[in-house]
């Protein structure tokens, strides 16, 4: 087998720089520890995050990524000494673990993912997809009922492009939808949905970032300050809704036009010369699947009308001053993990009682949607460790002292949106990137007086939007696999729409960080996407020699 010898080279500089890294932290370390007791780690406490990107960057491959970032933290807190490091590595693994507010995601996580294979075993979403499919006589309609059911499988980002890339493929298909458009939507209808969602996959990792982040004396509730955020996370609200003008008016533009005309004048659903991915998830649909939509339903109702109903109880109940303080002081994580057991054993019994499969088949089901969350779980778990060892190296607080003077609460949010988005595309991890940047920013954000919920939302969805642009981004790989897509099409197609919301988020932090009312950035921001989305396309449109609505201009063409 032949072996490239570039790859050699890059994973031989690789592993060269660790030796030289760790070697020079040896040497660092043990003066330090010869010449005083308490160790100011400055510069030094850096070390991980920037690490954590570099690597990244060049394997292409977060996990490893970060957990080398921690073990090299670990290093440095112990002095230089290797195996030290390695041992408190370990140690801060477990801790991340065996925390009950993260085994408590941990274990969501698993249940979450089970369920959502359970249901698509059931033949609920084929359910829903008929229910849909009735209704859809035209591209315009395949296209908006696309964009909506992926905003009701809220959970998570993996799930969603599962289940809407495999249930809305065939419908696509029918009314010649360009595969490089139904990759779009699954993506856009992702992690832009679930990471705003108030019940999903996402919240509890974003809420555990925030109280881990949050410098000792701000005494609020980390789910208040991620729910206060939500209004203010610009690219996920216009990326949805993007998808939504574009589906209802039928302009496209860019090479998102090509692709579309394309499929329109020809019926070929992929460029001649692209690969379109598998198109296939391991979920898999029961022979005797009952096609009732109410097998989807019943457990995602039950499971978000139970999460409030938790949250509320934990949170005070009746006796709390308001349902937002009931929310705002509820064990968050440990009710939406309540909620989700009851739903699953609801699920079950739904499915032995119409006798869909046996038990062991219905739990295999369950098994091959919980395998989606393995590697996102690891990612977790990492992205927690990294977050612990930069507590103890005091990175946050380093950068506070060297920033904290020249930034202002106006320039704050837009630049964390920036970076956040530029880590993430150079990344593919939008996870990983709220890892490394959450716990310094937030700090940051209090020494300058910026408000918490705008520089919260800038980091979150700067990473959304980052993680939404990247081709090595595992949501961005799903879509063009559960689309049956050509990856690079996708993503040449996708850029273009993605600046183009991002830049129009952009504008609208500017807004917030002059003090202009939320609800005033979100019409500003609303009219902006419409605005661009006519002009850009008839810019488009005329440079191509093509006229909307589409449909009737292939058929004019075609007589």
């Amino acid at each position: 087998m032949m072996i490239n010898k570039s790859r050699i080279n890059q994973y031989f500089i690789i592993v060269f720089s660790i030796i030289v890294l760790v070697s020079f932290i040896s040497l660092t370390g043990i003066a330090a520890e010869e010449e005083e007791t308490a160790v100011n780690y400055g510069i030094w406490s850096l070390v991980p995050p920037i690490l954590a990107i570099t690597l990244c960057l060049i394997l292409r491959e977060a996990l490893i990524s970060l957990f080398i970032a921690v073990w090299a933290g670990a290093t440095i807190l112990n002095n230089g000494n290797f195996w030290a490091g390695v041992n408190t590595t370990a140690t801060t693994l477990i801790s991340s673990v065996a925390d009950s507010w993260n085994a408590s995601i941990i274990l969501f996580f698993f249940i979450v993912g089970g369920l959502m294979g359970m249901i698509f075993f059931s033949g609920g979403g084929q359910a829903f997809l008929e229910s849909l499919a009735k209704r859809a006589h035209n591209s315009k309609m395949a296209q908006l009922f696309s964009w909506l059911g992926g905003i009701v499988i809220f959970i998570d980002d993996y799930a969603n492009s599962a289940f809407i890339g495999n249930l809305f493929r065939p419908l696509s298909d029918k009314y010649r939808i360009s595969r490089e458009k139904l990759a779009y939507i699954v993506d856009s209808t992702a992690a832009p949905v679930s990471s705003i969602f108030l019940i999903s996959t996402w919240i509890g990792y974003q809420v555990g970032l925030i109280g881990d982040s949050l410098p000792a004396g701000i005494e609020v509730s980390p789910y208040y300050l991620w729910l206060s955020s939500i209004p203010y996370s610009f690219y996920s609200i216009f990326a949805i809704i993007m998808v939504g003008v574009i589906a209802y008016t039928g302009r496209d533009f860019g090479p998102m036009l090509k692709a579309e005309y394309r499929a329109r004048t020809t019926g070929e659903l992929w460029a001649k010369d692209s690969r379109p991915l598998s198109g296939t998830s391991e979920l898999k649909v029961a022979e005797k699947a009952s096609i009732s939509p109410a097998n989807l339903w019943v457990p995602i109702i039950l499971l978000v009308i139970l999460s409030f109903y938790f949250m509320w109880s934990t949170g005070g109940g009746s006796e709390a001053e308001s349902f937002s303080q009931a929310i705002s002081d509820a064990d968050s994580m440990f009710s939406i993990l309540l909620a989700t057991i009851i739903a699953f054993i609801v699920a079950i019994i739904m499915y032995v009682v119409q006798k869909i499969a046996t038990v062991a088949e219905i739990m295999d089901s369950f098994m091959s949607g919980a395998r989606m969350m393995v590697y996102a779980t690891l990612v977790l778990i990492t992205a927690w460790s990294i977050g612990s060892i930069c507590g103890e190296l005091g990175t946050a607080p380093y950068i506070v002292g060297a920033l904290g003077e020249s930034l202002s609460p106006i320039i704050l949010p837009i630049l964390t949106f920036i970076i956040s988005a530029l880590i993430a595309i150079s990344t593919g991890t939008s996870w990983g990137t709220m890892a490394i940047v959450t716990p310094i920013v937030i700090p940051l954000g209090v020494s300058v007086g910026a408000a918490l919920p705008i520089v919260i939302s800038s980091v979150l969805t700067g990473a959304v939007m980052g993680d939404h642009c990247s081709p090595i981004s595992d949501t961005t790989v799903m879509s063009s696999t559960f689309a049956g897509s050509d990856h690079i099409d996708h993503v040449r197609t996708q850029i273009p729409y993605a600046i183009t919301v991002a830049l129009i988020a952009a504008f609208c932090y500017i807004l917030a960080g002059l003090g202009i009312p939320v609800i005033i950035d979100l019409i500003v921001g609303f009219v902006l996407v419409y605005l661009a989305v006519y002009l850009l396309s008839s810019m488009s449109a005329k440079q191509l020699g093509i006229k909307f609505p589409l449909e009737e201009f292939v058929e004019k063409e075609s007589e």
